[in-house]
């Protein structure tokens, strides 16, 4: 059976990327600083284990537990852990941007680093990192959590060139707002572009992105979920940066 751990998993991206991975026969492992608050779900084939990934040492053990489950296999960390603040980069407690680039940042660099043993002794293995189609330009009032995404997606990058050698797909899964409390924020974007994704919509989009149709798809790095967050991918690569000023600004301001 393959197997995939899912930091952060136990509230909204990642239980629902669990069910879905669950449903498709995967050994599933949560890795939260909490157990779900229905722990109902612990059952058939999805475990919990206690994580903050902030602390590599604390992803040492989550995931030499799980391995053990697995036969030492791991054929995907999904690297979903994330939180937000909503404030200007003047307004913000230094505390909670320091939280927040943990998180975020620190956090998919250690989990990436942690799994890095079990994904190259396990063939067809892959990194799936939760970013932001916010990554692409920075977003007033979410300003420290858009610039964690973007570090998310330079990573990303980075490590498909450090692991090609390996055979070790590397990808990020970009979506616009969700109907999680990430989204429950107060930067403009959301009331302009609307919270239109579920993460149901975000589990489906990772499980497509785990089994590309074709060989375009699978040499993808960068993947959205929605129409609203493709486009607005599309339109960054394409127009001048004092076009997308222009376009962020309407947005977001």
């Amino acid at each position: 059976m393959k197997s995939i751990f899912i930091s952060g998993g136990c509230g909204g991206f990642g239980l629902a990327v669990a069910r879905v991975f669950r449903n498709e026969g995967y050994i599933v492992g949560l890795g939260d600083l909490r157990p779900p608050a229905d722990e109902s779900l612990l059952c058939d084939g999805i475990t919990f284990y206690e994580l903050d990934v902030t602390k590599p040492e604390s992803w040492d053990a989550a995931l030499s537990e799980f391995t053990k489950l697995t036969g030492g296999r791991l054929d995907i960390l999904d690297n979903n852990a994330g939180i937000i603040d909503s404030a200007t980069i003047a307004e913000s407690e230094p505390a909670r941007i320091r939280a927040v680039i943990d998180v975020n940042a620190l956090g998919v660099t250690l989990g990436a680093r942690a799994a890095y043993p079990y994904l190259k002794k396990t063939p067809g293995s892959q990194l799936i990192n939760i970013a932001s189609i916010a990554g692409c330009y920075g977003i007033p009032d979410v300003g420290v959590y858009a610039a964690t995404k973007a570090y998310v997606q330079s990573m990303t990058e980075t490590l498909d060139l450090e692991w090609r050698r390996d055979k070790i797909r590397v990808l990020d899964i970009n979506p616009l707002w969700a109907k999680t409390p990430i989204s429950d924020v107060k930067s403009k974007t959301v009331t302009r572009l609307g919270v239109n994704l579920t993460p149901d919509d975000v589990a489906q989009a990772i499980w497509r992105a785990a089994n590309p149709e074709n060989r375009w798809d699978k040499g993808r790095l960068h993947w959205g979920v929605g129409a609203q967050d493709k486009a607005a991918r599309v339109a960054r690569n394409m127009v001048p940066d004092r076009v997308a000023k222009l376009i962020y600004q309407v947005l977001s301001t």
